[in-house]
């Protein structure tokens, strides 16, 4: 087993990853930017290394300065946890030439799947679902016009490179073409160093479905279940759970199935995530891969009682998955809700700042995953995500009561959150039926935002 962890993130997932790593008699170094020098996960710790200035360029995103870092402190593997360097396949390739482990894909498997119209050329190979779209690359308006008045609009333009909804742009009818195509390739240079798009057409009123993943070194795959990550805004997703309230156990099945080969085909290693879109009538296409841990595993790890960053480590150190497909065991229902730094009422305006004061939910069936202490600071350069609340219950209902009931305890004082908005979310009627889709926050926010305000002066 590995002797030390250079842990090559911040906040909630390098407490979480931390953890993991005493319990399993791993050492283990926390890296920190200058902003961070009084974060948890730089208090907790008992090895840190400041690897640059509070820009993540400088820091969490220096490569140089890890590598450094970690073969300076004798480390002999990296985790990446999720975001900054997680899916950077240079970045697994130097940690491997330095002579460390990399905690996650190979680097050749993460090029590949990172490579959106390569992913959704090898799915097609493999007889997993894609939607309808271009075979490659576009070369051209003309082509991305031609291909659009074929399959039907709207359609999507789409990153090669791309996430996070960055590089993509939604077409509705042929006027809009030229200008979309040429703002997508722009923003997919700037955030990229890559112009290269596809298209693909927009499914609407769809539910955005992820399957886990764990696959080891000895040629042994298995899916977890399923995460319903269909409330979102901007494709940044608010509230998870698992099971999908509507989906039928044959199709649960099929898209398990279709997870397991698409994973095959990769040659994947480690834990990931295989996302579909599903259509109302049951249709389901291929998305993407996520090479990484998710922000939501936890949602899986309550139902299966599986250390999924465990099982990383374990993988990455050579060993087979501590179980069989046959002895995987999902119980109850699970939600977890992402508590944000921002003010939903102001645009969503991230809302850094000290935290005067809080107080965290807890009881029967409640994890609470947070970097939060009284006085710490929350600074302007990183994701907003200050907490991850995730609740079990032995049936849906139980779970969303015990949610709800979470969200009334919650206390954050001197920063604005998200917190109004997901309590009124889960009185909704399609969140209660589970029936809603992609589309249903941004399509109802201007209603959901004014109940949210009149709960906050109540």
């Amino acid at each position: 087993m590995f002797k030390k962890i250079l842990i090559a993130n911040r906040g909630e997932i390098a407490i979480r990853i931390m953890r993991t790593c005493r319990e399993m008699g791993i050492e283990y170094v926390c890296v920190h930017s200058t902003a961070d020098r009084e974060a948890l996960h730089v208090q907790l710790a008992e090895e840190t290394v400041c690897i640059g200035g509070p820009r993540s360029e400088d820091s969490y995103l220096n490569i140089a300065n890890i590598l450094q870092a970690a073969l300076s402190t004798g480390c002999d593997a990296i985790h990446p946890g999720y975001g900054f360097l997680s899916e950077n396949a240079d970045f697994a390739e130097l940690v491997v030439a330095a002579g460390l482990t990399f905690i996650g894909p190979t680097a050749a498997t993460i090029r590949q799947l990172g490579d959106k119209s390569n992913a959704r050329t090898l799915m097609i190979e493999a007889g997993v679902p894609v939607i309808p779209g271009s075979d490659g690359l576009l070369s051209s308006v003309e082509e991305a016009l031609d291909l659009a008045a074929e399959i039907g609009y709207p359609i999507l333009l789409k990153a090669t490179s791309g996430g996070g909804g960055r590089g993509m742009r939604r077409v509705d009818n042929p006027e809009e073409m030229e200008a979309a195509f040429y703002s997508a390739k722009r923003e997919s240079q700037v955030n990229f160093a890559d112009d290269g798009i596809y298209l693909e057409k927009l499914i609407q009123k769809a539910k955005h479905i992820e399957v886990q993943i764990l696959a080891d070194r000895h040629g042994n795959i298995i899916q977890l279940g399923e995460r319903d990550c269909s409330l979102q805004r901007k494709r940044q997703k608010l509230i998870e759970e698992s099971p999908c309230a509507i989906l039928q156990d044959a199709l649960r099945k099929d898209l398990c199935d279709a997870a397991v080969t698409a994973a095959e085909a990769a040659s994947f290693l480690g834990a990931g995530t295989v996302e579909f879109v599903v259509e109302p009538d049951g249709s389901f296409y291929f998305m993407e891969v996520n090479t990484r841990i998710q922000v939501e595993h936890t949602v899986t790890e309550v139902l299966t009682g599986i250390d999924l960053i465990a099982e990383q480590i374990r993988i990455a150190n050579g060993a087979k998955l501590s179980l069989s497909q046959d002895e995987v065991q999902v119980r109850g229902h699970a939600i977890e809700c992402r508590i944000n730094a921002e003010s939903p009422a102001l645009g969503f305006r991230p809302s850094p700042g000290q935290i005067e004061s809080f107080n965290l939910p807890g009881g029967f069936s409640v994890r609470v995953d947070s970097s939060m202490y009284a006085g710490c600071k929350i600074p302007p350069y990183y994701d907003s995500l200050i907490a991850k609340i995730i609740v079990h219950g032995s049936s849906r209902r139980e779970a969303m009561r015990r949610m709800r009931r979470c969200l009334e305890e919650l206390i954050v004082e001197g920063v604005d959150t998200n917190v109004g908005l997901l309590y009124v979310l889960l009185f909704e009627n399609d969140m209660i039926k589970g029936t809603y889709d992609t589309n249903y926050v941004e399509t109802n926010m201007e209603q959901l935002l004014d109940y949210a305000s009149l709960m906050e002066t109540e």
